[in-house]
């Protein structure tokens, strides 16, 4: 069942990402607003299809890739549709929606059925590890569109004469504040994911550190966004601070695919 959901998902998905690119170059308010209404619909279909899977498996629906895949889908649009009812970023929305047509699809490729979770995990530190690490993934993917979003608009900026594109992208200083919040949210986030996942090591293997795969990616990508966070404290602002955001999220992609698809070890999905 969780499989048809998923495809549904991903049709949605991708009817979403067509509703929101068509409206960024018409301008229709049709368009918009159906756009959202699709994503909506796409994203209360991954998340039905996440808690059918943690139901009928009797475990938490994270124990594999193509589980980790939907989540992290699931909370990059969730985030998105909760900001877009504080501020009137629906251009996001033709980055986000994508981005979670990606996700679902190689979580549908990937799929390998139900792994059995470690008895030994069930702990209060899991989901302490679990929520924010993934939550902060999430927020930092959203910054990662909004810095797309600033090179874009700067780029605009820079044409002769009149763009109606410009009109629909939020202003460089709205973009860079965002970057900023979002950035420092995901960070924060991530850093508790980090901490509280170092505790579970220790419960569960007997050391906080390992030299584990994923604490190795996890650890480089935190010093980057360590980094960026104490670059924007001191100073940085504009095109600078969305290309370091834009880096350390490949960064942050590529440890997270590295360590499911290329390396076995104890945090490996596939392992």
């Amino acid at each position: 069942m969780e499989l048809k959901l998923l495809v549904l998902a991903l049709a949605l998905y991708l009817g979403a990402t067509a509703g929101f690119v068509s409206h960024l170059l018409t301008g229709k308010e049709a368009l918009r607003r159906l756009a959202l209404v699709t994503l909506t619909a796409a994203f209360g279909l991954d998340a039905v299809a996440i808690i059918v899977r943690s139901v009928v498996y009797r475990t938490l629906a994270i124990t594999s890739f193509h589980d980790q895949l939907s989540l992290f889908a699931c909370l990059i649009v969730g985030f998105y549709l909760w900001l877009q009812r504080r501020y009137p970023l629906t251009v996001l929305g033709s980055l986000v929606s994508p981005i979670a047509f990606l996700f679902v699809l190689s979580a549908y490729v990937f799929y390998s059925g139900n792994r059995e979770f470690p008895h030994e995990m069930h702990n209060v530190w899991l989901p302490a590890h679990i929520a924010p690490a993934f939550l902060g993934y999430a927020i930092l993917t959203v910054a990662f569109c909004v810095s797309l979003i600033y090179l874009l608009q700067e780029k605009e900026l820079k044409k002769k004469g009149k763009s109606s594109l410009r009109r629909r992208l939020p202003s460089l200083e709205t973009l860079d504040e965002l970057n900023f919040r979002f950035v420092t949210w995901g960070f924060t986030l991530f850093t508790i994911g980090i901490i509280t996942g170092s505790v579970l090591a220790k419960e569960r293997w007997g050391a906080f550190w390992s030299w584990d795969p994923v604490q190795l990616w996890s650890l480089v990508t935190w010093l980057l966004y360590a980094l960026l966070v104490h670059t924007r404290l001191t100073g940085w602002r504009g095109r600078r601070a969305a290309t370091l955001t834009i880096v350390g999220f490949a960064l942050l992609l590529v440890s997270f695919l590295s360590v499911n698809l290329l390396f076995v070890g104890r945090h490996s999905a596939l392992g």
